[in-house]
C-alpha cells in the first residue's frame, strides 16, 4: 500500500471502525465478538503451548534450543495455513530465525517476535511454574515467549473467522534478539527485508509491562570505545612541555566534556561503563573485563573506556556523534585519543503514523472494555527488534505481548490477565485493519 492508501485506511478506521458490522452491544462488531470467543475457547491450548515453549531452554547461544522453540512454533503456523521457513544463522554465529507468511488481499502487516532468552543452558531458572491463578513464573515467559504465542493465537483466531484472507502477513521470530549476531547486516536482514515489504509493523515484546501502555518509540542503542594515549614519564615531569598531561587527564577531559555538552539534550543518554588506565592496559572484549598496571610516580601511558549511547531519533544520535568526535579531537599536550562508535539498534522514532496506530489500538482496547492505551515513555522501553523495521514502514507499534515483572532475572513473572486481554486487543485491531481495507 502507498501512503495515500494508508492514510485512507487510517481515516476509515477512525471515522467508522465498525462499518457494515452488526453491534453486539459491547462496542464490538459481531465478527469481533466471534474472534474474541474463539480466543477464549482456545485459551487452554494457548496456555499449554506457552508452557511447552517456556520449558525449552533457548538461551541465545543454545543454538539447538532456539531452533527447537522455532520448530514448535513452525508447526503451529503451518497448521493455521502459513508457509514457513527456517533461516540458518551460521553466517552471523547464531541459531537462526523463523519466518512465516500468509498471502491475503489487504494491508501488509509484519509481526515481530523472538525465540531466544537471556537464560543459558546451565541456568538454574528453567521451568514454567504457576504461582497462583493469575501469575506464572518462567524463563523468558514475558520476554518473549508469551508474545510469540499471542502472535500465533491471534492468527489462528483470524483464520477461523475468515479475516486472514483480507490481510497479508509476514512473521519474523529472530533467534538473536537478546544478543545480536554479527554482522548486523546479516543477522537483521530478515526483519529489514520484511519491513521494506510491509505497511505496518507490530511488535509483541512486553514494553514496560503496563497493560495501559504500548510503544510508539524506542531509543536506539549503540556502543562506543575510547582509546587514549600519552607520554609515559616520571610523574615529577607531568604538565611540562616535554611530557604533557598523560592519558588519564586527557580521558577525564573528554568524559567531562561529553557530560557538559550532551547531558540533558532531548532523550539522549550516554554512559561510560568500563574504564582502565595506567602504564599498561588490557581489554578482554568477550568478557567485558579490563586490567591495568600503573604506579603513582609514572604518568599514565594508556587508557580505555567503553560505553553506550541511547537516542530517540537518528538526528539526535548523529548530533551526539558529531559532538563527541569533535571533543575527542581537541587533545591535551602530547596526548592522543581515538573514538570508535559501533553499530547497534537504530532508534524507533515517535512518528505521526505510530501515534495513529496507537490510537487505533486504543480504540480496540476501549471497545473490549479494557480502557485506553497510552504511549510508553521511551526511557522505560529498551531496544528491541522492531527498531530495525520502524523506519521502513508507515506505522509501527510495539509492546503488545504478555506482561509481568522481573524480565531478564530469575524473578521473571507473567501476569496472565494480560495474556488474554492482549490477544483480544491485537486480534480486534488486525480485524479492523482488514475491514477498513475491504471497505476501501
Amino acid at each position: 500500500m502507498n501512503k495515500i492508501q494508508i492514510g485512507l485506511l487510517i481515516l476509515a478506521l477512525i471515522l467508522a471502525p465498525y462499518t457494515n458490522a452488526v453491534s453486539v452491544g459491547t462496542g464490538q462488531s459481531l465478527e469481533e465478538h466471534k474472534i474474541v470467543k474463539h480466543l477464549n475457547d482456545q485459551y487452554p491450548e494457548a496456555m499449554r503451548l506457552l508452557e511447552k515453549s517456556v520449558n525449552i531452554n533457548s538461551g541465545t547461544m543454545n543454538f539447538a534450543g532456539v531452533k527447537a522453540v522455532g520448530m514448535l512454533y513452525k508447526k503451529q503456523f503451518e497448521d493455521i495455513g502459513l508457509t514457513t521457513q527456517w533461516v540458518d544463522g551460521a553466517t552471523f554465529n547464531r541459531s537462526g530465525h523463523l519466518l512465516a507468511e500468509y498471502a491475503g488481499n489487504g494491508p501488509k502487516i509484519l509481526m515481530i517476535g523472538h525465540l531466544d532468552t537471556v537464560f543459558a543452558q546451565d541456568d538454574e531458572f528453567q521451568k514454567f511454574r504457576p504461582i497462583d491463578e493469575r501469575y506464572v513464573a518462567g524463563p523468558g515467559i514475558t520476554d518473549m515467549k508469551g508474545g510469540n504465542v499471542i502472535i500465533i493465537e491471534v492468527l489462528r483466531a483470524l483464520k477461523a473467522a475468515g479475516t486472514l484472507e483480507n490481510l497479508n502477513i509476514k512473521v519474523v521470530m529472530t533467534g538473536d534478539e537478546e544478543s545480536s549476531g554479527r554482522p548486523l547486516s546479516q543477522s537483521k536482514a530478515a526483519i529489514i527485508d520484511a519491513a521494506k515489504w510491509a505497511d505496518i509493523a507490530l511488535g509483541f515484546e512486553d514494553g514496560d509491562s503496563n497493560i495501559k501502555t504500548a510503544v510508539v518509540a524506542r531509543r536506539g542503542s549503540v556502543n562506543w570505545k575510547l582509546d587514549v594515549s600519552g607520554r609515559a614519564a616520571h610523574s615529577s615531569q607531568i604538565f611540562s612541555d616535554e611530557v604533557g598531561y598523560g592519558a588519564i587527564f586527557e580521558a577525564a577531559r573528554i568524559l567531562n566534556e561529553f557530560r557538559t555538552q550532551l547531558a540533558g539534550k532531548g532523550e539522549l543518554t550516554f554512559n561510560p561503563g568500563l574504564i582502565a588506565g595506567g602504564t599498561e592496559t588490557n581489554l578482554q572484549a568477550k568478557t567485558s573485563t579490563a586490567t591495568a598496571f600503573g604506579k603513582n610516580n609514572i604518568v599514565a601511558k594508556d587508557l580505555i573506556v567503553q560505553g553506550g549511547i541511547r537516542a530517540l531519533t537518528q538526528e539526535e544520535l548523529d548530533n551526539a556523534k558529531t559532538v563527541m568526535y569533535n571533543i575527542v579531537s581537541q587533545n591535551l599536550l602530547h596526548t592522543n585519543a581515538t573514538l570508535q562508535i559501533g553499530d547497534g539498534y537504530p532508534p524507533m522514532a515517535p512518528t505521526p503514523g505510530n501515534y495513529q496506530l496507537l490510537e487505533l489500538y486504543s480504540q480496540a482496547s476501549m471497545s473490549l472494555g479494557y480502557g485506553t492505551v497510552e504511549a510508553v515513555n521511551p526511557r522505560n522501553a529498551g531496544a528491541a527488534d522492531i527498531s530495525f523495521a520502524a523506519s521502513h514502514v508507515e506505522m509501527a507499534l510495539d509492546g503488545l505481548g504478555l506482561m509481568g515483572s522481573g524480565g531478564h532475572t530469575k524473578d521473571e513473572v507473567a501476569d496472565m490477565d494480560s495474556f488474554r486481554k492482549n490477544m483480544h486487543k491485537a486480534a480486534v485491531l488486525m480485524h479492523r485493519l482488514s475491514v477498513a481495507h475491504e471497505d476501501h
